[in-house]
């Protein structure tokens, strides 16, 4: 008849294959949840340095500062699929030189069974909102947008946008380095 081999083979391939499709139906069922989300961001008073970057040389850049209130309520996009969130707060502005600049300046991961509502009031980006020339100084049009990397346990790896973007103006005077 068949050997103890042949039988584990075929034990072994009905597995993996019930797992597999039953990993291919779970995966189905997540696009029944909203991926989306609104947040509420706003903005302090923006500061434009113009420093000096060391090396060949010796350019000088613009170096932008704010501070941001952040409102999000990320409990709706966790469901038995997500196992972890990355967030990332992106400035996008034009310069003559560039017609679009895109810079992260704030992110963060939150984890299944991690706090689910963001509340921060007055936080400082974590990344230099930095210009390569003069670009900062005077630009009405920074906006920020807030996105979201949904990691699953099964499936792909949606980038999302989210409603909510917001302006800054930065200033037409250069903060004293002092």
């Amino acid at each position: 008849m068949h050997s103890f081999l042949s039988r584990a083979n075929a034990l072994f391939a009905f597995t993996l294959t019930t797992t597999g499709v039953l990993a291919a139906c779970l995966y189905a069922t997540t696009f029944l949840y909203d991926q989306n989300g609104i947040v509420k961001i706003n903005t302090g008073r923006a500061v434009v340095k113009h420093l000096t970057e060391f090396g060949a040389g010796k350019k000088k850049n613009d170096l932008g500062f704010f501070a941001f209130d952040l409102d999000a309520d990320l409990e709706p996009l966790f469901n038995w699929n997500v196992k972890q969130l990355f967030l990332y707060l992106t400035a996008e502005y034009q310069t003559p030189q560039n017609k679009l600049n895109e810079v992260v300046v704030w992110d963060k991961i939150v984890q299944k069974g991690d706090n689910y509502k963001l509340n921060l009031k007055n936080a400082k980006t974590k990344y230099f909102l930095w210009d390569d020339g003069a670009g900062l100084k005077g630009n009405k049009n920074v906006t920020l947008y807030l996105t979201w990397n949904i990691i699953p346990n099964v499936g792909s790896l949606p980038n999302v946008p989210v409603d909510g973007a917001h302006r800054i103006e930065f200033p037409n005077q250069y903060a004293s380095s002092a």
